[in-house]
């Protein structure tokens, strides 16, 4: 995933580490001393208006997809907290920044239409009949 100064995202997506901007801030929640003295949270931002290593096509899906991710300026914001290393909460954010561009990346197959088999329109068929000779059986007929 990670190559030397490039991040893998798929076979044809590969940004460099370069466009990849890190900041630390201090975590939030439980942790006594040490979560009020160390900048453990990292703030992941990355240009995406900007950026050199996508097709505009790409950014517009990307946009489109991740458009909670994505401020009006195209900059795409990701932290995590999740551990209590700065080493380990960099590593956290870029792979789930990889994880999400492959999968906003990832173009749909398009559906082709297909018929229904003649078994599933007999299938549909006596299903109809059967409801309605339930329905008929509920009605109400009058004695001679």
């Amino acid at each position: 995933m990670l190559e030397e100064s490039v991040l893998v995202v798929n076979e044809a997506v590969r940004i460099p580490l370069a466009e990849l901007h890190y900041q630390f801030v201090r975590s939030s929640g439980p942790g006594g001393q040490h979560v009020n003295r160390s900048a453990t949270q990292v703030e992941l931002t990355f240009d995406l208006a900007n950026s050199l290593s996508l097709t505009d096509e790409q950014k517009a899906r990307i946009r489109i997809a991740l458009k909670s991710y994505v401020d009006k300026d195209g900059v795409l914001h990701l932290a995590s907290q999740t551990f209590r290393s700065q080493l380990q909460n960099r590593e956290d954010v870029t792979v789930r920044f990889a994880e999400l561009m492959r999968r906003a990346l990832r173009v749909p197959k398009k559906r082709r239409p297909t018929r229904p088999t003649a078994a599933s329109k007999e299938r549909r068929l006596e299903s109809k009949r059967r409801q309605s000779k339930v329905k008929r059986e509920r009605r109400f007929t009058p004695m001679d």
